[in-house]
C-alpha cells in the first residue's frame, strides 16, 4: 500500500517539474551565431535594396535586370563606361598610325619622319597637313599613300632615293601648295595639284622630256619653280604668269627662243611683271645671242652673256 501511494505522488509531481534554463554561456554562444548570422542577412539584404533603389531612380528601365543579374548589383553608369572602354579600346586597334607617331614625332597636324632610315612613306594620321619626310631612303611614292589625307599642305621628301612616283599620286590634294622633292633620282615629274605654290625638284635627273608640255599650264598659283641641277635640254614651256622664281642653273640648256619668257612679236608690250629672278647659270647657252627673249621681264636672267 505504501509502495502504491508512493508511485502515484511520483507521476503526479512530474508535470509541475520545469526544466532547468541553459546556462548563461550557451545563450551567449546561440545569441551571438544566430543573430550575428541575422544581422548579416537583414544589412546586406537592406544594402542590396538601397542600392537597387538607387538605381532604380537614376535608370528605373535597367533597375530590375541589375538587381537579378547573378545575385550581383550592376549600375547603368558602369554598364555605359564598360562600353565605352571597349569602343575606345577598338578604335585604338584600328589606328594604323600609332607605329609612325611612335617611330616619328607627331605634333599639331604634323609629321616630322626625318632621318629615321624609312623605306617608303609612313602611313599618316587623318588629318594630317604637313609632313617632313627628309633623308630617309624612300623609293617610291605610291597613290595610296596620300589617298586618305586630303588636308596635307606641304610634302617634304628631299634627300631620298625616289625613283618612282605613280601617277596621281598627289591627284587627290587639293590643299597641297609646297612640295619638295628635291636630291632625289627622277627622271620625270608627276602630275600636279592645281594649288601648288612651290615645287622644289632641285638635284634629280630630270629631262625636257619628263616634263609634259602642259605640266604648268594650270597651275596659276605657282610661284617659285626650282629645277636647278637637272639633265634638261630646254626651259618648260607654258610657264604660269603667277611664277616669281624660276631656277634653272646647271642644267644642259642649249638655247632658247623669243618665245621661252615672252610673246613672240611682242607688240602689245607684255610684261612679265611677277618674274622677279630667272637664274641659268652653269648651262651651256650664250644668253647674249638671244636679247628679244629677255623684253617682258623686268630683270635680265642670271647666267653666261
Amino acid at each position: 500500500m505504501k509502495t502504491l501511494q508512493k508511485l502515484c505522488l511520483f507521476y503526479f509531481f512530474i508535470p509541475l517539474v520545469k526544466l532547468a534554463p541553459p546556462s548563461q554561456q550557451q545563450l551567449a554562444t546561440f545569441y551571438g551565431h544566430g543573430l550575428a548570422a541575422l544581422e548579416d542577412t537583414t544589412l546586406e539584404e537592406d544594402y542590396e535594396d538601397t542600392l537597387f533603389k538607387q538605381d532604380y531612380e537614376d535608370k528605373p528601365q535597367n533597375a530590375v535586370k541589375n538587381k537579378e543579374s547573378n545575385g550581383m548589383i550592376f549600375s547603368h553608369e558602369n554598364e555605359l563606361q564598360m562600353q565605352k572602354d571597349e569602343e575606345v579600346s577598338r578604335e585604338s586597334t584600328n589606328y594604323t598610325d600609332l607605329g609612325t607617331c611612335l617611330l616619328c614625332a607627331c605634333l599639331s597636324g604634323s609629321v616630322y619622319c626625318e632621318e629615321t632610315d624609312i623605306e617608303s612613306v609612313p602611313v599618316l594620321p587623318k588629318e594630317t597637313g604637313y609632313l617632313y619626310a627628309r633623308f630617309n631612303k624612300i623609293k617610291k611614292v605610291k597613290v595610296s599613300d596620300f589617298a586618305e589625307i586630303p588636308t596635307l599642305r606641304r610634302i617634304d621628301l628631299t634627300g631620298n632615293a625616289i625613283q618612282e612616283i605613280e601617277d596621281g599620286a598627289f591627284s587627290k590634294l587639293p590643299l597641297l601648295e609646297e612640295l619638295s622633292l628635291a636630291e632625289n633620282m627622277l627622271k620625270k615629274l608627276p602630275a600636279l595639284p592645281p594649288k601648288l605654290t612651290t615645287l622644289n625638284v632641285n638635284d634629280n635627273k630630270i629631262t625636257s622630256r619628263g616634263i609634259k608640255a602642259n605640266a604648268f599650264k594650270k597651275l596659276t598659283n605657282l610661284s617659285f619653280l626650282y629645277l636647278g641641277h637637272n639633265t634638261l635640254e630646254s626651259v618648260p614651256v607654258n610657264l604660269p604668269e603667277s611664277l616669281r622664281i624660276l631656277h634653272l642653273q646647271f642644267n644642259n640648256i642649249t638655247k632658247i627662243t623669243d618665245e621661252t619668257f615672252c610673246k613672240a612679236n611682242n607688240v602689245t608690250r607684255y610684261v612679265r611683271v611677277h618674274m622677279d629672278e630667272i637664274r641659268m647659270e652653269g648651262n651651256p647657252v650664250i644668253l647674249g645671242k638671244y636679247p628679244n627673249a629677255f623684253m617682258c621681264l623686268k630683270n635680265l636672267p642670271i647666267g653666261t652673256y
